[in-house]
């Protein structure tokens, strides 16, 4: 009898341990990582009925709580949706939370830390609890203008931000959709929103393809190799590179073609000036070839490729170089150099990967949020300036600038230049076959003093097409924003 208490005992004891362990890793130890999981549905019903705070542009609200007549108190509220559906997601108790609804959630329901003394004199003084206002870095006109500029039916995005800050300016993406259709409190009407809107091709109900998409980056990429190459020793603003109408590989029959645009057939060697205003592909496969897989990858790693801790504050989607697993072969390895194969990059990812150059080889933080506000308007938090990593030498980066200039000045990005204002820019076309191509912009301006960087892809276009899209329109916005 004593033997089988004594077992009882410690069959008892034995499951408290296990029962006290799994309650502490969970409340100590995976409650970070809960918390962040947008399919954990606790927070948001806790919340659900409460008066948000607004989500604030120009001191405007694109976002906030209204009186409902109902049981629920509070509904969520969107305005000019399709212009910021990308950037504030959505609340709803039927479909999740995303975007920045997700991302600055704890401080919009008032209830992150920083938050507490707040809840307690709600408390004190009888105050409808209320969350704080979340003020975002973007332009209204400036956005206004940056998605009028993608016609409907092309999935395409455009990143504006200042290089010096990293504050986005403008972020868009289409196709959009009304997010009001999912915060309603109705389940049916939302499930049958939700299952609509999923129909529409390149729609993207989780944040702004802006960030949450990778695409092929094409020729922008170039400016990586130009980076890795200077940055080894072995070449300088003064070399010249082989220039070949095509590049074959050994044992294979795939040979790699020039750029069939611009100047590139008119020399069969080529310095970086004329290799960047042509975009020739042979030179940068080359140097690929020449520094290796290895070097290639860190220098992409340094302007922030195969990084997926960057916030902004929502999470950003990694972009890959050089994609697959692996050593890469050489006909792969010159491929992956000019941005094709299994290279992807978001809209984003460019944007900080060219302020960076326009930064002096200092890459910051990218952010969206300006200032926190408390319900009465004091100041929780404001943007400060962070630098991210080092993705090269101000020498470098000072070169890599001179050369882009090049480029609009001489070179297939000339409609991208403003009369009187020296702009720096790359163009980029990665081949989808059928025609079709990702066409690429990404520049800053004025080239001496980087105000604002503008990054436009317009995915599966043919060239004239993607041509009248990007530069022309990256020139639009750089006068919008250096005449504010």
């Amino acid at each position: 009898m004593n033997q089988a208490i004594r077992n009882s005992w410690i069959v008892a004891i034995a499951l408290f341990a296990l029962l006290f362990g799994s309650i502490s890793y969970v409340q100590f130890f995976a409650a970070d990582s809960l918390n962040v999981n947008p399919n954990n549905q606790r927070q948001l019903l806790k919340t659900f009925c409460s008066n948000r705070g607004p989500i604030l542009v120009d001191g405007q609200p694109i976002a906030e709580s209204v009186l409902t007549d109902t049981d629920c108190k509070y509904q969520r509220k969107y305005n000019d949706p399709l212009l910021y559906a990308g950037l504030t997601g959505f609340f709803s108790k039927y479909a999740g939370q995303y975007g920045l609804e997700f991302a600055m959630k704890d401080e919009l329901a008032g209830t992150s830390n920083d938050a507490f003394f707040e809840r307690i004199s709600q408390a004190f003084t009888g105050a409808v609890p209320q969350g704080y206002s979340v003020e975002l870095t973007i332009d209204k006109d400036i956005q206004k203008m940056a998605y009028d500029m993608i016609p409907d039916g092309v999935a395409g995005s455009i990143v504006v931000m200042n290089p010096k800050t990293g504050a986005i300016i403008a972020m868009v993406s289409k196709p959009s959709y009304d997010t009001n259709l999912l915060a309603s409190h109705d389940e049916g009407s939302v499930r049958a929103a939700q299952a609509e809107l999923s129909q529409i091709p390149g729609i993207n109900l989780y944040g702004s393809s802006a960030y949450t998409k990778l695409y092929a980056p094409g020729s922008v990429f170039k400016l990586i190799d130009t980076a890795a190459a200077l940055e080894s020793g072995k070449y300088n603003k003064d070399s010249v590179l082989p220039n070949p109408a095509k590049m074959s590989f050994p044992g294979i029959s795939y040979a790699l073609p020039n750029y069939a645009y611009g100047k590139c057939y008119t020399q069969t060697e080529a310095t970086f000036t004329f290799a960047l205003e042509n975009s020739c592909n042979t030179p940068f496969a080359s140097i690929a070839l020449d520094l290796g897989q290895d070097a290639i990858t860190a220098q992409a790693e340094k302007f922030g490729f195969n990084d997926n801790s960057t916030k902004i504050p929502d999470k950003v989607v990694t972009s890959r170089f050089p994609g697959g697993k692996g050593p890469l072969s050489d006909d792969a390895l010159a491929q992956s150099a000019i941005g094709q194969l299994n290279v992807l990059s978001s809209p984003l990812q460019i944007a900080m990967m060219t302020a960076a150059i326009a930064n002096g080889g200092k890459q910051m933080q990218p952010n969206m949020v300006q200032t926190v506000r408390t319900p009465d308007l004091k100041t929780v938090s404001s943007l400060v300036p962070e630098e991210l990593r080092q993705s090269t030498t101000p020498e470098i980066a000072a070169q890599i600038k001179d050369w882009m200039v090049s480029v609009v000045d001489n070179g297939i990005a000339s409609q991208a230049g403003i009369p009187g204002v020296k702009v720096a820019g790359k163009t980029g076309t990665a081949e989808l076959g059928d025609g079709l191509n990702n066409s690429w912009f990404t520049g800053f301006a004025p080239a001496n003093d980087p105000q604002v960087v503008v990054s436009i892809v317009m995915p599966k276009v043919d060239v004239a097409t993607g041509a009248q899209l990007t530069s022309p329109n990256a020139s639009k916005l750089f006068k919008a924003v250096l005449n504010k």
